[in-house]
């Protein structure tokens, strides 16, 4: 859930013990996204992510989501994403 309006991703590479903030690339202020469990999915390479939101934003990562960059912005709320 954004808090004060920041979209971020947090990720955790020691089973939860510590988070980064992942944010470069994500709506900063005013963002109203929320993400459902199965609207983030990771390609099997590990590194290619894509997410999309409530509010029909879709991103993708091609970094393990050091950088996002928008796909589109005009979808219906996302429920879920793939690839395939």
């Amino acid at each position: 859930i954004p808090v004060k309006g920041k979209f971020v991703v947090t990720r955790t590479r020691d089973g939860g013990k510590n988070f980064e903030i992942l944010d470069k690339g994500l709506p900063q202020t005013a963002s109203y996204d929320l993400v459902f469990r199965h609207a983030l999915a990771i390609h099997s390479d590990g590194n290619q992510l894509l997410m999309g939101s409530t509010t029909g934003n879709l991103w993708y990562s091609s970094n393990q989501g050091d950088l996002w960059e928008p796909l589109t912005h005009y979808l219906p709320p996302v429920n879920a994403v793939a690839f395939l």
